[in-house]
């Protein structure tokens, strides 16, 4: 199908859509905090310093879009590299979620201007990249916004998709509506792939082979990320004392939970913890403004629970559980456990993120949904490097044979990591492949 009828059919569809999508989506901006005084610069209106700053970099500038937090994170390794490669680099990184945004601004370094994302719309994204001028737009992971890449071509900016990621229903959807997809995905001037395997994955949905390139996963690659902040970490291990009168536990970490998980691992919990007295059981959901809920789902499973961002009155009993209801953080947390447990792999699909667990050298267990990261559990699986159950039944069983068997544990995180150190460099390897398409 000619990709201007491909365009026309996505154009006329948009509308309704962003219509139908609207009151979830303002819902979700509530809750996450929403976008501030910044709302407009979805439809391409900025002020203040921002405005300032693109115009500074206006015809020389990197444009990377990332979306949520996950995204923004691969982007800011790959940035780190960039700039360690050219320092004076302007690069603006757009962003789609307020919680994004709030960890893309996070100590960014003064060459980097972050912004939200333009709605796809033709004449937004148009007036966007007329005022940023980018000498590439780069694509992280999956989000190839037809209007966007389009527009961006047809301003002679070439478009490249880093650490591309194709999960295989996204893969199954794309191939059942081929003849739509392959127009878009055609458009790409460079896709870089974390496995060989995906190669052809991506060619199967319309991307020529030659502009395609292997450079492993940004996401797995800890080589450039540093070692958990010595500060951080002694903080953390206060509050922890703090909590468990005075006494430095060791830790059960359930990581990026989602809705329904805490409550039942909580209720797991609950027939645990007499048995392993010094082992306490922390959860980090997702979402930090879920507090409520997740305390409410604890408090539920007979649990007493504390909360990370509320210090603990004096006197109080310890509680249960310490819920870590904040942002930026989990690394930390992580590298301090015993045992990390991965959310949205029980009641959810696609699993999160184990990679920064297992290069801290943590012994991981996940539950059956790990669809988005097939490729790095086939990886970790085949190593002897992570363990996963096939339900929440099976959690109990599993966690207590970790605990009691630490040895046995640790030397499965110790493969893991193995397994992990083959994605080592891949954020700088994308990187000098990015500055060598100037």
């Amino acid at each position: 199908m000619p990709l201007r009828l491909v365009l026309l059919i996505y154009n006329l569809l948009l509308p309704f859509v962003l219509l139908i999508l609207l009151p979830a989506s303002v819902l979700k901006m509530r809750r996450r905090g929403g976008y501030g005084s910044k709302f407009w610069q979805r439809f391409g209106f900025f002020r203040g310093p921002e405005k300032q700053r693109l115009a500074d970099g206006a015809g020389r500038c990197l444009w990377i879009h990332a979306v949520s937090v996950g995204e923004v994170n691969v982007a800011r390794k790959l940035i780190d590299q960039l700039l360690r490669l050219r320092p004076d680099q302007p690069i603006v990184l757009s962003v789609t979620t307020s919680t994004g945004y709030a960890v893309a601004v996070e100590k960014a370094p003064p060459s980097l201007t972050v912004i939200y994302s333009p709605v796809d719309l033709p004449p937004v994204v148009k007036s966007v990249l007329c005022r940023i001028r980018p000498v590439q737009f780069i694509l992280v992971e999956a989000e190839v916004w037809p209007n966007l890449v389009h527009s961006a071509r047809s301003c002679g900016v070439p478009v490249r998709l880093v650490n591309a990621r194709l999960s295989p229903r996204s893969e199954r959807r794309y191939r059942r509506f081929r003849k739509l997809a392959s127009p878009v995905f055609g458009m790409l001037d460079a896709v870089m792939v974390q496995e060989l395997e995906d190669v052809a994955r991506w060619t199967g949905i319309g991307v020529p082979p030659d502009r395609i390139r292997v450079t492993g996963s940004v996401k797995y690659d800890q080589s450039g990320t540093g070692q958990a902040s010595p500060a951080c970490m002694e903080e953390f291990r206060e509050i922890l004392k703090t909590c468990w009168s005075g006494v430095l536990p060791r830790v059960v970490l359930a990581a990026s939970t989602h809705a329904g998980e805490e409550q039942a691992l909580g209720e797991i919990w609950q027939r645990l913890k007499g048995e392993f007295p010094s082992v306490k059981f922390l959860i980090a959901p997702r979402h930090a403004e879920r507090r409520a809920e997740v305390r409410a789902g604890l408090e539920a499973a007979g649990l007493t629970v504390a909360l990370r961002s509320l210090p603990l009155p004096p006197g109080d009993a310890p509680p249960d559980v310490l819920v870590v209801d904040s942002t930026g953080e989990l690394r930390h947390w992580q590298a301090l456990s015993q045992v990390v447990i991965i959310g949205k792999s029980f009641l959810a699909n696609g699993g999160q993120n184990p990679a920064e667990a297992i290069a801290a050298g943590v012994p991981v267990l996940t539950g059956p949904h790990m669809e988005n990261f097939t490729p790095l559990m086939h990886l970790l699986a085949d190593a002897g490097g992570i363990r996963q159950v096939a339900s929440l039944e099976q959690v109990a069983e599993a966690l207590r044979d970790m605990l009691h068997n630490p040895d046995r544990a640790a030397a499965m995180a110790a493969r893991g990591k193995a397994a992990l150190d083959r994605h080592a460099g891949a954020a700088a390897r994308t990187a000098s492949l990015l500055l060598d398409f100037q």
